[in-house]
Parts: C-alpha cells; structure tokens; sequence
C-alpha cells in the first residue's frame, strides 16, 4: 500500500465505539461511531453486552474508512484508547465472550473485596490504587464465583480474563492475541507497578489463576493486524482513555494539570518515572516503550456525566435538555441547593462505595442541574487541593488546567473550576482529547492549525466559595468520619 498516511484512532467508551483518521498532519479525516447500550440490571450492576461492543467497533471503523474514500490513502498504524477498569471474561481457543463487560462503573462484589481488609500500605506499594470495587480484580473474582460458563472454561483450561482492552485486541486482530499494556492492566488491583507485571501477591490474595491472564507488553507494542477492507494495518498503540488524552497537544507538561469530564472526571499530573504518594489520590501509568516510563498523579470523580444521567432518569426527562440548557441555568441560578454526589460511589480521594444521593434541599430541576454540575467542580478542587498537598509537591508550578471532555463544552463549569483552583482554564475547540492523543502517540502529529482554545480566568467568586465551604460540611455530615484517605475499602 502506497499514499499518504493516515492514522485510526479508536476510542471506545462508556456510551459509544469511535473511530477516527488523521492524517500525518493531525487534522481529522474521517470519522465513524456507533452507540453502546449500557445495561443496569441492579443497584450497583453496570455491564456493557460483549458482543454488541466488538460490533460497534467493527461498525465504527466501517462508517469511518467508508467516509474516508479510496483515494490516495495508507492507513500506516492503528492504535486503541478504551475505559479503564472494566473487564471480561472470554474463551481463548474461540473468543466467545463468556461474561458481560463489566464496566469500570460496577461495583458489585464491593462486599467481598470488603471483606479482604487488605492492608492499604502494601497495597499501594504493589499497585499505587487503593481497594476500590471499581477495579478489575474483585469483578474478575465475582465471575469465577458465579458464572458458569466461566468455570467451565478454567476447568478446561481455556479461560482467559482480564482487561477489557484485552478482550476487544483479541477479538479485533488477525493473530488473536492476549496481550495486556500497562495503563488498563494497572487498574485491576492485580499489576505491580514497579515490575510492571502481574503481581504473584495479588494474584494469590484474589484467587486468580495467573494463566487466565493475557501477558504484559508495554504502551507502544505490535499487537497485531486489524484487517480493513482486504488490507492489513498494524496496531501498534494500546492505552487507556485518560491517558491518552494527556497526549492530545504533544508531549504533556508537568506544569498543566488536566481534567476531562465525561461519564466521569478524571484530574492528571504527570510525572517522569513513578509519581509521588498523595493521600487518597491514584499513582497511575500514562505511559510506557522501551524508552521511557511516564506516572500520573490521578484523581477520579465517578459521577460526572453519569450523575446527569442519575438526575435525567429520576426526573423523568430527556438527558439532551439538561445538556442543552446547562450554560443557560449555570448563567442564571444564583442560589443552587448542594449535590452529595454519590452516583457511582464517592471517588477520589474519599473512597466510599456506597456513598448516599440527596440534595440538601428540594429545588427546581434547573436548579438540580446547576447542582449536580457544581458537584463535579466542587469534587475535582477536592482532588487538586489534595495534588497539591503531596509530598514533594510544588503549587507554585501548576500554572494551568486544559480542560475536555463534553461537560467542558459549558462555559460555567470552566469557569467555576478556574474560579476554585485559582488556575486558568483553557479548553481547546475539540474537546474529544482521547482520540486526537491516541493519534499523536502513533504519529506525533498535532494539528497546528486548531483555533486558539477559550481561556477562563480566575475570577474572586465569593458566593461560589462559600457554596464549596457548605458542600463540604453538608458532605461531611452525610458520611460521619469522612476522612480524604481512602477511607472505604
């Protein structure tokens, strides 16, 4: 194949598979997605159907080559960024899926990974979490324990499991392979991060079979060969979400912090080599070849956009009105009530499963809204206050936040975030940072010629920091001994 390269990027998510093509240059060519169902059969129970998300991959990387075109096009590398935390099991000899997804947002065998008391020291040395059911290691337990078809499958020594990412590179490629990279192997509670494999400990303390795992291969890997319309094209990149979004402007800067707010939020510093140990925050790996080692600072909000959904689906309306008038309201309420955000569990850095939802008082859903927004602010200052209290830590070199994701598209939300951190916003015209990261990492390429992004200064906003100072103390009142240190196992 000859022509001028481009590169797929496929970013599959909470709520739909995308794929999309850039040129050599970073600018998008063509593009594809396909919604993904999101099933909740219980409280707690969040899973994806395995099948229907391989297709919406394979229907998303159609609609984006057929866009494309023929013409004079090489498809040069392919790479793929996917939500953390979330896992499958499958059969190794046929792929079948043999469990749901189990999304990063499930959190059904909470009790039993209750019930283990691990030692939180240790468990951050060996894997830089904390015990979290969001992780894959106490969902992996739970199908051992209850699905059938899974126990037949190790019976038989047939069973693979492990990171989502795993499953869809198996299914997706022509070698089949069993692979694990860093950034979604690490977020199963099951992954050293120092030997940068399996951990022996771990594996022993959960009761799963290290055979059943796929092997560890760094960031930057050949994976293999997705087959498009009779070519081969390698895969060759394979990360997390989050992650990858740190690369959608280049080579990340130590001195940005970086939010993106989608299902859920997520706040980043990166950090050359292993980040420092801050109470209640996530020591995670970005990145990692041959060549280098890249840690991140991480803080997590669980309920972002999936805490509209929670406020669209109790109210009984349409999750695009409450989108659609959100800058409006945020423009307009001047005395929202508070939002104890536990849709999800409370994240970081407080670490509570089983977190309650209430607002402190009954208001109108445009004041609903407002709140549940400021919710997600108010939970990410937490989480930068607490950056900036690590040890080793210096506030004085965090000169800026870029913010993505689509609840960054509301001006209020900028805005209030630069309000409370006392940092500059900027959020770039596209706020799809996974993808656009994903394509630098595979040809290090960003596209020069991107409208300058919005810049929301910090302004004195009193009656926003007192709001904060309430929410605070409403929450604290909510969760008796709330501490900021992973208080629930």
């Amino acid at each position: 194949m000859s022509g001028s390269p481009h590169y797929l990027a496929l970013d599959q998510g909470s709520h739909a598979s995308k794929a999309l093509i850039f040129d050599a240059h970073g600018r998008l060519a063509a593009s594809g997605e396909i919604p993904l169902a999101t099933r909740q059969p219980r409280s707690g129970w969040v899973e994806h159907d395995a099948e229907e998300l391989v297709a919406s991959l394979h229907g998303a990387i159609a609609a984006a080559h057929k866009t494309l075109g023929c013409g004079d096009v090489e498809l040069r590398a392919a790479g793929l960024a996917i939500q953390r935390s979330s896992v499958v099991c499958w059969d190794r000899e046929t792929g079948d899926a043999l469990s749901p997804v189990l999304s990063w947002q499930d959190r059904r065998n909470a009790e039993w990974l209750r019930a283990q008391r691990f030692d939180p020291v240790r468990l951050r040395k060996i894997t830089g979490l904390v015990a979290s059911p969001h992780y894959g290691a106490s969902k992996l337990r739970w199908c051992l324990d209850h699905l059938p078809d899974v126990q037949r499958a190790l019976a038989n020594g047939r069973l693979c499991c492990g990171p989502l990412a795993s499953f869809v590179l198996h299914r997706l490629l022509e070698e089949r392979p069993c692979l694990a990279d860093p950034a979604n192997a690490s977020r199963t509670l099951l992954w050293d991060v120092r030997a940068r494999d399996w951990s022996a400990d771990m594996l022993a303390a959960c009761a799963i079979p290290r055979a059943c795992l796929p092997a560890c291969v760094p960031s930057r890997h050949p994976f293999g060969t997705l087959r498009i319309a009779g070519r081969d094209v390698p895969l060759l990149v394979v990360t997390g979400d989050q992650p990858a979004a740190l690369f959608a402007w280049g080579e990340p800067d130590p001195a940005t912090l970086f939010v993106n707010i989608g299902t859920g939020a997520f706040v980043q510093q990166v950090f050359p080599g292993a980040p420092p140990d801050a109470r209640g925050l996530l020591q995670s790996v970005a990145w990692q070849d041959a060549a280098r080692s890249i840690g991140v600072l991480e803080g997590t909000v669980n309920g972002a956009g999936a805490a509209l959904e929670w406020l669209a689906r109790e109210r009984g309306v349409p999750l695009e009105s409450l989108r659609d008038a959100a800058d409006r309201w945020l423009a307009e309420i001047e005395d929202p009530p508070l939002f104890v955000n536990g849709v999800g569990g409370l994240g970081a850095p407080y670490w509570v499963a089983d977190c309650p939802i209430r607002f402190s008082r009954q208001g109108s859903l445009a004041e609903q809204t407002v709140a549940v927004l400021e919710s997600i602010v108010f939970l990410l200052q937490v989480n930068i206050e607490a950056m900036r209290a690590a040890p080793g830590a210096r506030p004085e070199g965090m000169r800026r936040i870029i913010a993505s994701g689509g609840i960054a598209r509301c001006d209020g939300v900028c805005q209030r975030l630069a309000d409370l951190a006392g940092l500059t916003v900027e959020r770039p015209a596209d706020v799809e940072a996974t993808a656009r990261g994903l394509a630098w990492l595979l040809s290090g390429a960003v596209n020069g010629a991107d409208p300058a992004p919005s810049r929301f200064v910090p302004q004195p906003a009193v009656a926003l920091r007192e709001r904060f100072a309430d929410w605070r103390a409403v929450l604290a009142s909510s969760l008796p001994g709330l501490v900021a240190e992973g208080h629930d196992a």
